[in-house]
């Protein structure tokens, strides 16, 4: 392994371990650092996932390893919420605060993460144009159908078990398309390339190492960088809900964007951009599927998880992006035009918070995915095979 790659393994454990060591050596930090720290860990330890799921690419089809490295790059998201839907089952303040660091994750993906894909491979080649494969099919439909239940999910006002098995049930199926798939063997970059020549039983023992590290990291950080992301809202006077959906959902989701566009940067950006779908895909269902299940599970009982107004309002603004998101790729082709439109849709929705605000920008998103149904060519037609593709299993995708 060469010295490069060691002291960037190194650096990446230190930023794990640093939580470690202050968590057990009684070391209180005042706020924003009691955040900070933390967060720091679970970026790390997101990394670290990323590798062992790249390592674990050797033993299982390519496909289904997409699905996998997705699930597991978005990993310290599902902890961030998972502890929040378990805290709303003691105090009801908390679905606030899960469902803001959900539609906040699910919109930061698309609006910034799809777009980094499309500006990272124009970069790298000056192509404005990222071509997706006939593989991608299968996860579009899921997405789709997935999308199109969630806008029942703000007009009932709840999140319920009911939810979980639908949601629950299409990512059990994506998964199963996955299984499916024809296994290649991956080629491997970055620091990691090194260890993937290792011999099959010392790669494996490694890559368990990997896994098992970085989600006790994550699971010892999640709760205090939720708590301080709150603590630090209150220490600053900035509302807790916008902390929480877009300061949280940026740390614990970066790594898997840098990922991302490090794979662009490669010219592998159908890859790229088929790893953040898939992420889409088990935000959209498995996220949010859970969410309710915790949430009984802490409250002892089954019971709905009760949205107020603003909560079903940032639910139908989620829904209405990935819908004009997947009408956007429908074609199996993303520009940079579009790419563009994503990023400045969602960036500026920082700076109009109110209900109306997101009831307008909800309106365009579903406004431009009729209209570009029409607009662009091949939309319609790959709207239709999308349906078609249905129970396929999936591809290599192309490079």
């Amino acid at each position: 392994m060469r010295i490069a790659d060691r002291i960037w393994i190194s650096a990446i454990f230190f930023l794990s371990l640093q939580w470690t060591f202050l968590k057990f050596g009684g070391i209180a930090l005042p706020a924003p650092w009691n955040a900070l720290a933390p967060g720091l860990a679970i970026f790390g330890a997101a990394f670290i996932l990323s590798w062992a799921a790249e390592l674990a690419q050797f033993e299982i089809p390519q496909s289904l390893a997409v699905v996998f490295l997705a699930l597991i790059a978005v990993l310290p998201e599902y902890a961030v919420d998972m502890y929040f839907a378990w805290e709303a089952g003691k105090d009801p303040q908390y679905i606030h605060y899960a469902t803001a660091n959900m539609t906040g994750a699910n919109r930061l993906l698309i609006g910034v993460g799809w777009a980094a894909v499309v500006f990272a491979y124009f970069f790298r080649t000056k192509k404005g144009e990222v071509a997706l494969s006939q593989a991608n099919r299968s996860e579009l439909f899921v997405l789709t159908v997935a999308t199109a239940y969630s806008f029942i999910i703000p007009m009932k006002g709840t999140l319920s078990w009911i939810d979980s098995i639908v949601l629950l049930l299409l990512f059990s199926w994506y998964v199963s398309q996955a299984i499916r798939s024809h296994h290649e063997e991956p080629e491997v970059e970055g620091p990691i390339a090194g260890i993937a020549k290792w011999p099959r039983a010392s790669r494996l023992g490694i890559t368990l190492f990997f896994f098992l590290f970085s989600g006790y990291t994550i699971f010892i950080s999640a709760e205090p960088f939720a708590e301080g992301i709150l603590e630090a809202g209150r220490h600053w006077g900035i509302e807790e809900f916008i902390l929480v959906q877009w300061l949280a959902p940026l740390a614990s989701e970066s790594p898997e964007f840098i990922v991302a566009i490090i794979f662009a940067l490669r010219a592998q950006a159908a890859l790229s951009l088929s790893t953040l779908i898939s992420s889409k895909v088990n935000q959209w269902t498995l996220l949010i599927g859970m969410l309710p299940l915790v949430y009984n599970l802490s409250l002892g009982k089954i019971a709905p998880m009760v949205l107020d107004t603003r909560q079903a309002e940032e639910i139908f603004l989620t829904s209405a992006q990935s819908l004009f998101a997947i009408v956007v790729v429908a074609n199996l082709r993303f520009s940079i035009t579009e790419a563009l439109l994503l990023f400045v849709l969602f960036s500026t929705q920082v700076f109009f918070t109110s209900t109306e605000a997101r009831t307008v920008y909800a309106f365009v998103y579903l406004a431009l995915a009729i209209g570009w149904v029409f607009i662009v060519k091949d939309n319609l037609k790959g709207l239709r095979s999308m349906f078609q593709a249905a129970g396929r299993p999936a591809r290599k995708p192309s490079s």
